[in-house]
């Protein structure tokens, strides 16, 4: 920690404390929170609204530093080890508490119990766990992967088991490019299938997972993909709107075709040869698609959102990123599987290539269109690529990230739609803003008559 990072302020995985509360509960949240996400630090001698560094007693801070120790320990279940240390930043001291992303979730208060006390991280702010998170977070825990789970009411049949064998041939034989790697791609079998965990077998009786339905039927209503494209920057008014379900592999391929046939189509010749280009990189967009899919939560009720407006093409995907994986881990490459089954035959078809380079593969395309940097957020429980379109000629600035004024507010909409209401606090740090600048354009929200607050100051909230 140095006076640069006091400077930025509170993050998702930063909070200030001007003192050690008298009631640990009140940071005990906080603790369970990052051990149940991606981790964090709670620094105690900095307030959190001035960002200034008032600092602890110094006589005091040993006996402060047992008593942080003291209460982790008496306070959470499981055992959560926490790294406490002092620093002096400006001739006064501060105390970090580290907390690390947990093994062995879900990590709660002792006095509340688990489905009270099961607190994550969301938007900078620590918030009680729903049922599906606490679930989730059982599963993270023993290891298990929801979609190789048995869905006890899919009845298997010969027929769709053949159906799904011949579909993934298909598309391995659709990915090689000679007759050699053709006569090399064999039959898939039901064997294969097992050994995948997309089925699984009770003595003679084959059984169907969670991925051989989402794999080859509509059974799962949320198992979906919307398709919409808007007028303008904002989802006021839609122009066209599709629904598609069955099939993952096929929902795909319908929520690609629909972005093409919504985008630019223009021809360059190269030589004597003329050659057609989407406007947009159909390798990103074919990505972005794939991977909210793939890596989706769906234990979540809700469904891929695919839309087109006249700036930007957005996918948004149920779930954050999964088993404590920060933002910049993901964009660096590395990668957790959430739906394991799924991955494997996604693998098997050609439909992802390695493991942990979708992001990378996103912005590696987007460059080489000359494309503004892609926007990758997590947005309350959701997930959020944004892919923008060109606007003109002129060369964007790389230094210009922060969303448009238009983006701003859906973002803040969509947040809003997920968690009932939104803060100064949750706002300024979806969407990386100063907090006069967030306050300012919650106050015009509010005069415009899209928002209406309650409350007075600090627990001051807005809704819709």
């Amino acid at each position: 920690m140095d006076l640069e990072e006091v400077l930025k302020g509170e993050s998702k995985n930063i909070e200030f404390k001007v003192e050690l509360p008298k009631k640990s509960e009140k940071y005990m949240k906080s603790v369970i929170a990052f051990s149940n996400t991606s981790g964090g630090k709670i620094i105690i001698g900095i307030d959190d609204n001035t960002r200034q560094i008032v600092g602890v007693n110094e006589k005091e801070v040993f006996q402060i530093m047992d008593a942080i120790a003291n209460a982790v320990s008496d306070s959470c279940e499981p055992q959560i080890i926490p790294d406490i240390t002092f620093q002096t930043i400006e001739d006064r001291c501060i105390i970090i508490i580290e907390i690390y992303p947990g093994a062995n979730r879900p990590y709660y208060l002792k006095s509340l119990g688990k489905e009270n006390g099961t607190y994550i991280r969301i938007a900078g702010t620590s918030r009680p766990a729903d049922g599906v998170k606490i679930r989730e977070l059982e599963m993270e825990g023993m290891s298990t992967s929801w979609d190789e789970l048995i869905c006890i009411p899919y009845k298997v049949t010969d027929s769709v088991v053949q159906k799904l064998c011949e579909d993934i041939k298909t598309a391995m034989l659709h990915s090689v490019s000679t007759e050699e790697e053709r006569k090399e791609v064999k039959d898939v079998t039901k064997e294969q299938l097992l050994n995948w965990k997309i089925l699984k077998q009770k003595e003679d009786k084959l059984l169907a997972t969670n991925a051989f339905a989402l794999l080859t039927s509509d059974y799962f209503p949320f198992a979906k993909i919307q398709c919409a494209l808007f007028k303008g920057t904002d989802r006021d008014i839609f122009i066209d709107k599709k629904e598609y379900t069955g099939p993952l592999y096929e929902q795909i391929e319908h929520a690609y075709q629909f972005v093409l046939r919504h985008i630019n189509l223009g021809a360059k010749i190269e030589g004597i040869v003329r050659k057609d280009y989407y406007e947009l990189p159909v390798g990103a967009i074919r990505e972005m698609i794939v991977n909210a899919v793939c890596h989706r939560n769906y234990m979540d009720s809700s469904c891929v959102q695919v839309a087109v407006y006249d700036d930007r093409v957005e996918v948004t995907s149920p779930g954050m990123l999964y088993g404590g994986l920060t933002l910049e881990e993901a964009m660096s490459g590395r990668s957790k599987i959430r739906n394991k089954a799924i991955a494997e035959i996604f693998s098997r078809m050609e439909i992802i290539e390695e493991w942990g380079t979708g992001i990378r593969r996103i912005m590696n395309r987007a460059k080489e269109y000359g494309l503004q940097e892609p926007e990758f957020l997590e947005i309350g429980d959701t997930f959020r690529v944004n892919l923008y379109r060109k606007a003109d000629k002129k060369p964007i600035k790389k230094a210009d990230k922060k969303p448009i004024k238009l983006e701003r507010k859906q973002i803040i909409f969509d947040y809003i739609e997920k968690e009932g209401s939104i803060s100064n606090k949750e706002a300024r740090e979806l969407l990386n803003l100063a907090e006069s600048t967030t306050k300012r354009l919650l106050k015009q929200l509010v005069d415009e008559g899209e928002l209406m607050e309650k409350g007075e100051k600090k627990a001051r909230r807005y809704y819709r």
